[in-house]
């Protein structure tokens, strides 16, 4: 949001009030996970598959939704493909 606000597409009450929601909603409803050595290595193996596409960070949320047995929800239709085939349930949002 810090370039939404620096480029003026956000003012800093809208910035405030999105930080509240985001905040009110990670402490009602999601579990958060460390991050490990494991996950990065994970995410690592994700990302040389190079023929898939994935970004770092994206080879790294798959790597983490693999370890917790969880379903990546995106907009990345990259991420989407590439789940699956690694073994990673996916569903993308349209």
């Amino acid at each position: 949001m810090a370039i939404k606000l620096r480029t003026r597409q956000l003012s800093a009450e809208q910035r405030a009030d999105a930080f509240a929601i985001f905040h009110r909603l990670t402490a009602d409803s999601l579990i958060t996970v460390p991050v490990g050595s494991a996950h990065f290595q994970a995410s690592a193996r994700f990302v040389d598959r190079y023929e898939l596409g994935l970004r770092s960070g994206d080879a790294l949320h798959l790597a983490i939704a693999s370890d917790q047995g969880a379903t990546v929800v995106t907009l990345d239709k990259t991420m989407a493909k590439a789940g699956p085939i690694l073994g990673v349930p996916t569903h993308l949002l349209r």
